[in-house]
């Protein structure tokens, strides 16, 4: 449970990696869009820290022309007066002695939080010299942007030099999927209609789905990725993330312990996988939104077995779940950018229209790029020239204007800072959730590492290597496209 330091607000947000690429495009404009709602304290500074040389007045115009890029113009607000909340010092995070110039900028007696937008390797000497210049104390806690390590170890390592200075219930660790409105709508829309619940386990669903497709390559993240793939860049956090808030029991309350306490009781039900329960791919040249592009080895510009498609049949061992599979699916260079869980519905026990053909019921959770909901039911066919009752099926869909995404669509990042400023963890990830999900991933690893197993090639602009199709066919399920 949150710790009763963490219920006051802050009053000075630490940007490290202020210059980057995350907050130029993400965190500033975020920010500023929370300034425009009067959602941050009035008191809050932001202080911004990275190895480039400005002046107050230099991060200000960087700040204004990332918001001016970013931010659609009528959410901007008086950018003034947010512009007037920042500062900035030039700081070598692995140089002890720059962390005295931010700590008299931040001054004493303040209620600290912290953005760690930096490369893991460094994660260790920042907190370090947080901690050597009274930066982590009982009064800031500390927000880390993944990827939080390559496997189990790497991620313990990490967790372990964070928590050598900050206690649990002062880590923030960052899953950006967690912060989109619908993400957060599954919990309202399980938890909150009784339609539902009594419906959600393995007596009345036959299968879910959860595909996260990518229209596009390597852009700049070649090193990043090369080194990761598929499976540790995309399930290992975002889709395991959505699997354990479609799967977990009731919490008892809408409160950070309660909800990751059920979160992490399905991440470690989850079956080891079979050999025959995985398919990975690599993209090839191909066709992708109308332009001829390269395959992954050309755009590397070697031979990789990295993978940058993966398809995956999950089973979670409890009663609620026992004998449902869940089919994830992920990749680079796929037809469409979507996010998407599919929760499908079982037959009807007995059909009374014989000359109907009857489509399970399917519910289907948009999250990108379009927020929505829709729920797939049988209908009647109006008219009366037809003998008997002529079915189809209809949608109950209710991707109406601003149903998920109020005046605004907000950045998911504009939640998950307001939330890290508040000191409300709920919509954050817990150290065990980490490891349990690392442990899967890293089985899975090892499963292809003994069996061999290299990606079989796909055209970008398809969906992936013909063998995923059939690790659903197989089960009699199509995926959903």
């Amino acid at each position: 449970m949150r710790g009763p330091e963490l219920i006051r607000k802050a009053q000075t947000l630490i940007l490290f990696g202020a210059t980057g690429d995350l907050s130029r495009r993400m965190l500033l404009p975020s920010l500023c869009a929370l300034d425009a709602d009067d959602l941050l304290p009035p008191d809050l500074e932001i202080i911004g820290t990275a190895r480039s040389e400005l002046s107050d007045g230099e991060f200000r115009d960087f700040a204004r022309e990332a918001i001016e890029q970013f931010l659609p113009a009528d959410r901007v607000g008086g950018m003034a007066e947010f512009l007037n909340r920042l500062r900035y010092t030039q700081l070598d995070v692995t140089t002890p002695e720059g962390y005295a110039e931010l700590a008299e900028k931040v001054g004493d007696d303040r209620d600290i939080a912290i953005f760690l937008s930096t490369a893991p390797s460094l994660f260790k000497p920042t907190i370090e010299g947080l901690a050597s210049h009274g930066l982590a104390d009982a009064h800031s806690r500390i927000c880390l942007e993944k990827p939080l390590g390559t496997d189990l170890e790497s991620s313990c390592a990490i967790n372990d030099a964070v928590a050598a200075a900050f206690s649990e219930e002062r880590i923030f660790r960052i899953d950006h999927y967690l912060g989109k409105e619908t993400v957060q709508n599954l919990i309202a829309l399980r938890f909150a209609n009784i339609l539902f619940e009594p419906l959600w386990n393995a007596q009345h669903i036959d299968h879910v789905q959860i595909t996260v497709g990518e229209t596009v390559g390597l852009e700049s993240r070649v090193d990043f990725y090369d080194g990761a793939g598929a499976l540790r860049d995309m399930v290992q956090n975002h889709m395991l993330q959505l699997l354990a808030l479609v799967a977990m029991e009731p919490p008892s309350s809408f409160d950070a312990g309660a909800v990751r306490d059920e979160k992490v009781k399905v991440l470690r039900a989850l079956r080891k996988l079979k050999s025959d329960e995985s398919v990975t791919g690599q993209y090839r040249g191909g066709a992708s939104n109308g332009e001829i592009v390269p395959g992954y080895d050309e755009e590397l510009g070697k031979d990789s077995d990295t993978e940058t498609f993966v398809a995956l049949k999950a089973h979670i061992d409890n009663w609620r779940w026992q004998g449902v599979p869940f089919y994830l699916r992920t990749g680079k260079r796929l037809p469409e950018r979507v996010t998407e869980i599919i929760v499908n519905f079982r037959c009807v026990p007995h059909s009374i229209f014989p000359d109907a053909r009857l489509k399970p019921n399917r519910l289907v959770i948009g999250i990108q790029p379009e927020e929505n909901i829709t729920l797939s039911l049988m209908a009647k066919v109006p008219g009366i020239e037809h003998e008997g009752m002529t079915l189809r099926e209809v949608p109950l869909d209710i991707r109406m204007p601003d149903a998920f995404t109020g005046k605004h669509k907000r950045i998911a990042y504009e939640r998950l800072l307001l939330d890290l400023i508040n000191g409300d963890q709920t919509l954050f990830v817990r150290r065990d959730e980490v490891e349990a999900q690392w442990k899967w991933i890293d089985a899975i690893r090892a499963g292809w590492e003994a069996e061999g197993k290299t990606p079989k090639t796909y055209n970008a602009g398809s969906w992936g290597p013909s063998a995923a199709i059939a690790l659903a066919e197989r089960d009699g399920v199509s995926w959903h496209e």
